[in-house]
């Protein structure tokens, strides 16, 4: 039988579909002790799940870490759901893990889920019940252990963002038995206290069965009734309670509860400051802008002035007159030349010319013309008109 040779790609492709193809592999439940664990940067987890005679390399990504309740660390016995497969690059096969929870928690996480499940359907952790948190709160309940290290974290955050900020802290327990109905007594008793803006809830982190004083439903139901906005700053980043749910805001430690609460005076002053310049850019914007529109309107009235106009008519006036001089010099002209022309006309037809040759005109008393000797011979006077003169005769007839 002919056995064809494989790259190492083409072995670890093989034995990873193999392992993927098992159905066993794929959903396995498996209960160990974590060891070399380590929480990186990008979200992810990597740790070895062993028992006292082998380990299995296992990671959980961030997705899934995000949905854990509580810090794993080394020592800590898990039960861990995922699948096994093969990692290609390394041929070394390793636990994906989707779900984690602490060995022998069960029943706790049981009654978390219940709960949640309960106060989710009534209504307690909807958003349009949450009320909105202060940004210049001016004084801040604390409720909190008085020796733990939370109260000191947000002490030393309020000194640093704004030590004009008023820090009111109830002690309180924040473990154990009677630590939900003290926590309860706290948040009543800042609610009670007038210029009080809002209350912080707080703790550092521990197992689940220390923080399960705050996975209480009367904890739950005080935080929702609470006329002041409450911030929990409870465990660390992954742990989620029952209080988590139902305040109005979840802070991932109580670091960060304060950095939400307190307002950051030096960038509030900034922010003071900025908007001055720009109330002032503003400002000096608009009367530079109305000084403009000033002198406009001014060289604008200076062009209208009317003593401008009627120097601009006197003007107006010359050249009308200018152009009225040279049209009737240009009419009288045209007349003169004109009155020539007829003139020259009625030089060459006039009759008094003709005596200037040594003619004559004959007219009879009335003044007509005598033009021939028919005429002349029924005339008794007449008037002889000469170029130097003229004069009046008695005709004889013979």
């Amino acid at each position: 039988m002919y056995i064809k040779t494989l790259t190492v790609s083409d072995i670890n492709k093989y034995i990873k579909k193999a392992f993927d193809s098992d159905f066993i592999l794929a959903n396995c439940s498996i209960k160990g002790e974590i060891s070399n664990f380590k929480y990186h940067s990008s979200g992810h987890m990597y740790f070895s799940l062993k028992d006292e005679y082998s380990r299995i390399k296992c990671i959980m990504f961030k997705d899934s870490v995000r949905k854990l309740t509580f810090l794993p660390e080394d020592g800590m016995r898990v039960i861990v759901k995922g699948r096994i497969s093969v990692y290609e690059k390394e041929g070394a096969y390793q636990l994906y893990c989707s779900e984690m929870k602490p060995e022998g928690m069960g029943e706790l996480y049981l009654a978390f889920e219940k709960l949640k499940t309960k106060l989710n359907a009534g209504g307690l952790f909807d958003e349009q019940h949450k009320k909105e948190i202060p940004v210049y709160a001016a004084k801040i309940g604390i409720v909190t252990s008085p020796t733990g290290a939370a109260v000191r974290d947000i002490i030393n955050v309020t000194r640093r963002r704004n030590s004009k900020v008023q820090l009111l802290i109830y002690p309180s327990l924040v473990q154990g038995v009677n630590a939900s109905e003290d926590i309860i007594k706290g948040i009543n008793r800042l609610n009670s206290i007038e210029d009080v803006d809002l209350i912080i809830v707080a703790r550092g982190g521990g197992s689940i069965e220390d923080l399960w004083c705050f996975n209480d439903e009367k904890l739950a139901e005080a935080i929702y009734d609470s006329e002041k906005p409450i911030i929990t700053g409870i465990g660390h980043e992954i742990d989620y309670t029952i209080a988590d749910f139902v305040s109005d805001r979840r802070a991932p430690t109580p670091s960060a509860a304060a950095e939400i609460a307190v307002f950051n005076m030096n960038e509030f002053l900034q922010r003071i400051l900025s908007y001055k310049n720009m109330m002032s850019n503003c400002i000096d914007n608009r009367i530079n802008g109305e000084k403009n529109k000033l002198l406009l309107m001014k060289k604008r009235l200076k062009s209208y002035n009317p003593m401008m106009y009627i120097t601009n008519q006197y003007e107006a006036v010359d050249k009308l007159k200018q152009m009225l001089n040279l049209k009737i010099n240009t009419r009288i002209q045209e007349k003169r030349e004109q009155l020539a022309g007829v003139n020259s006309l009625l030089s060459a037809h006039n009759p008094l010319n003709v005596l200037n040759r040594g003619y004559s005109i004959i007219e009879d008393e009335r003044s007509d013309i005598i033009g021939s000797i028919k005429e002349l011979d029924k005339k008794d006077k007449v008037k002889i008109i000469m170029k130097d003169g003229n004069g009046k005769f008695k005709l004889v007839h013979i």
